[in-house]
């Protein structure tokens, strides 16, 4: 089982990135997608969500209208598009898979974003 990020990088504020989670080794379509953040000094937190088969996302308040969570269960990947970046979106971007009623789930090892200018 892998979950590999990628897309992170060194932003200005105001600008965009497309992070993007590659799933391998299990049924990605039976599985829900998360990206969570980790800042320095702060705890993990829950940034957006998509199921299964994409029909609904959930978003924290403090992305919500600047990040959009997708999948592409044909290529098991999910994706996080985001805009209008911010200082305190500094973190590093987890994704998780975790399957409803089964008790497994799985993580990324992470990719960092830096916004600065």
């Amino acid at each position: 089982v892998q979950l590999v990020e990628s897309g992170g990088g060194l932003v200005q504020p105001g600008g965009s990135l497309r992070l993007s989670c590659a799933a391998s080794g299990f049924t990605f379509s039976y599985y829900a997608m998360y990206w969570y953040r980790q800042a320095p000094g702060k705890e993990r937190e829950l940034v957006a969500s998509i199921t299964s088969a994409g029909g609904s996302t959930d978003y924290a308040d403090s992305v919500k209208g600047r990040f959009t969570i997708s999948r592409d269960n044909a290529k098991n990947t999910v994706y996080l598009q985001m805009s209008s970046l911010k200082a305190e979106d500094r973190a590093m971007y987890y994704c998780k898979a975790r399957r409803p009623g089964f008790g497994l789930y799985y993580w990324g090892q992470g990719t960092p974003v830096t916004v600065t200018s």
